[in-house]
């Protein structure tokens, strides 16, 4: 009796600790777009080119970097405490003379919350330098921490605070 017993408090206690490390992340990202800065443009062509009513691609209120940029992969866990987890493979120039380069940029991760301004920006305290090769890590903590995110969106931005790439979130537990 007190084996059964001792046996199935053990496995309640290994059902209960994975179930609290599923709800230990208010969000989580596996892969990633690279900016692409422009979002549209109307009106004749400029005779250098240029079209004259540009608009740019400005999520939740953060300006895009010049660019485009391509990122390889991405995978970020947020957790309900403020701390965050980013790996990202590749994230390199997709345009210009400096095509596949790192531009020599400093990176860190934002998290914003809201689908709709306000926009509360949730940054890791420090920026990272970009690999030869596009790839970074960030072990941080968010300031301000977050008390829940319902439209999670994360951004990686260089110390200039503008976007180079977004996570995609991960739904579901596949």
């Amino acid at each position: 009796m007190m084996k059964k017993a001792g046996v199935i408090l053990f496995a309640l206690g290994i059902v209960g600790h994975v179930s609290a490390q599923a709800t230990d992340f208010i969000a989580r990202f596996d892969g990633g777009i690279g900016v692409i800065p422009v979002s549209n443009g109307a009106g004749p062509t400029n005779p250098d080119g240029t079209v004259p009513n540009v608009k740019l691609n400005v999520v939740r209120g953060v300006n895009p970097g010049a660019g485009p940029w391509r990122i390889a992969d991405l995978r970020a866990d947020v957790h309900t405490d403020g701390r965050i987890k980013v790996r990202g493979h590749g994230l390199l120039l997709a345009s210009s003379n400096s095509i596949g380069q790192n531009a020599n940029q400093n990176v860190f991760a934002t998290l914003i919350c809201e689908a709709t301004a306000p926009f509360v920006e949730h940054n890791t305290t420090f920026s990272v330098p970009l690999e030869p090769n596009g790839d970074f890590r960030i072990d941080d903590t968010l300031n301000p921490v977050p008390s829940g995110c319902t439209s999670p969106v994360l951004l990686i931005r260089n110390t200039g605070g503008v976007w180079f790439a977004a996570g995609i979130p991960k739904l579901g537990d596949d």
